[in-house]
């Protein structure tokens, strides 16, 4: 079987060590990828490109998948977020964080289990913002009822194929009643036209987050617009030891970006003592992706053995120092590697 062509986005700060790190994983377990190295973020434009040059999109666009690292967003000036380009450039509406308690790894609670979609594209991420007088911006909320129809059916679809039980979506309909209406309407109606199986629920977000912190095993799959999204599904991290054991994608009809969802961490970039199980765990996500949609049976196998491998490394202690253990970044693949080869890799 031919090599799989993924495009590889190292990503800036610590991201070249933990893309590096997964790269070395995949190759131990015999994923049938070859890699092409694109740039974006910072990285890009120290090397004299646009922060996200055309090649890398067009490079995507080629390929269709892309694992990426994290990259650098400027806080209150500065460039766009490179990840909100992405997503819009490439219409990649569907942001898929799952979150569950991993082995190995103590927190709080012990039975989190839940999925956060996201719509990626629009909502007060769309980027409308206006300086209306010298001492007053505005920034606009920018709903279609296409995207909220759409992120609403995929999200009904996923539950339906993944065999969940229920889905709720969280909103603010009752403050904002056209734009948080609007998705709270094509939700309802995707489920009664088409998926009245999986059981519905709405609530609104900020007893929604109280919830979560309460009892999140009363959630499955959780439906949000773009803005609650992002702030939802690292409140759910935090349930299970933080964003450096979350795996994420961005996902259209076509396309697919899987990321590790935390920062590029400058300040310990270079001292070899970053996690990589984020990105490593995105690039499961990405092996399942190529397996489904190009009937890759190798990329689920190896899929497949990279999860029983950090499984099995995290229960018997495997655990860097973000997770209160002593292992650096090397170590740390180190240790999946030899227990993918413990099972015969």
């Amino acid at each position: 079987m031919n090599p799989f062509e993924v495009v590889l986005i190292p990503g800036d700060g610590i991201g070249p060590e933990v893309t590096d790190a997964a790269s070395r994983i995949l190759e131990a377990a015999g994923a049938p990828l070859v890699f092409q190295v694109h740039h974006a973020g910072l990285s890009a434009l120290e090397q004299g490109q646009e922060v996200l040059p055309e090649s890398t999109v067009d490079a995507i666009r080629h390929c269709g998948v892309a694992l990426k690292g994290p990259c650098t967003t400027p806080v209150g000036d500065g460039f766009t977020s490179v990840n909100v380009q992405l997503r819009q450039r490439l219409n990649l509406f569907a942001a898929v964080r799952p979150v569950r308690n991993l082995m190995g790894v103590s927190t709080r609670f012990d039975d989190v289990d839940l999925v956060i979609v996201r719509e990626n594209t629009e909502g007060l991420y769309s980027g409308v913002e206006n300086q209306v007088t010298p001492d007053v911006v505005m920034s606009m909320k920018v709903a279609t009822e296409t995207a909220c129809e759409r992120i609403a059916r995929w999200g009904f679809r996923f539950a339906t194929r993944r065999d969940r039980k229920k889905i709720t979506v969280f909103h603010k309909a009752n403050i904002m009643k056209l734009t948080d209406g609007l998705f709270l309407r094509c939700a309802r109606q995707v489920h009664q036209d088409e998926y009245p199986n999986i059981e519905f629920e709405e609530v609104i977000i900020d007893a929604g987050c109280m919830k979560l912190v309460q009892d999140p095993s009363q959630f499955d799959v959780l439906l949000l617009e773009n803005l609650y999204g992002d702030v939802v599904s690292d409140l759910c991290a935090g349930l299970v030891g933080g964003l450096g054991v979350v795996p994420g994608a961005n996902i259209g009809e076509d396309l697919a970006v899987f990321e590790a969802v935390h920062g590029s961490a400058p300040d310990i970039a270079g001292q070899g003592v970053a996690n990589p199980l984020a990105v490593t765990m995105s690039s499961v996500m990405m092996l399942n992706h190529i397996a489904d949609t190009r009937e890759n049976l190798a990329c689920r196998e190896a899929g497949d053995r990279i999860k029983h491998a950090y499984n099995l490394a995290l229960n018997e202690g495997c655990l860097t120092r973000d997770l209160g253990g002593d292992l650096d970044t090397s170590q740390f693949v180190a240790a999946l590697i030899d227990r993918m080869e413990a099972q015969g890799t």
